[in-house]
């Protein structure tokens, strides 16, 4: 799978493991930064870049990693198109792509560590859209509250 991944400073070192087990489990990886440690960079740019990875058809799915991963998974969540969720649990991690269709995962890596955010991992890359009828108008019901958004 290609996936885009990206994070600041608070998640740069989980950032750089989780990369490596993506490489190793076969993945292709697009890195968009941070590339190096910057204590004066901001989670926005990384995490909008990861989300317009998604929505721009680059990357698959894509993986955030901030301090605690909810402004990572706010921001990624104003692009449209992307469904960005913040997982610190494997059922979390494959229940949002299963019935919800989640293409961005949100880490933190100042709550969970590289053992745990390696199992969240491998569940949200694991798990399909479940096309049942019941997650499908669901799903249909979030895009039209997007796409209202957008019109305003």
């Amino acid at each position: 799978m290609r996936l885009a991944i990206g994070a600041d400073h608070a998640g740069y070192d989980l950032k750089v493991q989780i990369a490596s087990c993506l490489r190793e489990m076969g993945h292709s990886v697009i890195d968009l930064g941070a590339h190096h440690l910057d204590p004066a960079d901001d989670y926005p740019d990384f995490a909008a870049a990861v989300a317009r990875a998604v929505r721009d058809g680059q990357a698959e799915r894509g993986i955030i990693v901030c301090g605690s991963g909810v402004g990572a998974c706010v921001t990624a969540n104003k692009v449209p198109g992307v469904r960005a969720c913040l997982c610190h649990d494997t059922y979390t991690g494959h229940q949002g792509v299963e019935h919800d269709d989640m293409n961005v995962l949100c880490l933190g890596a100042r709550v969970v560590g590289i053992e745990v955010a390696r199992e969240v991992v491998r569940s949200f890359l694991s798990a399909k859209f479940i096309p049942e009828p019941r997650f499908q108008r669901r799903l249909d019901k979030l895009i039209a509250v997007e796409r209202e958004g957008a019109q305003r």
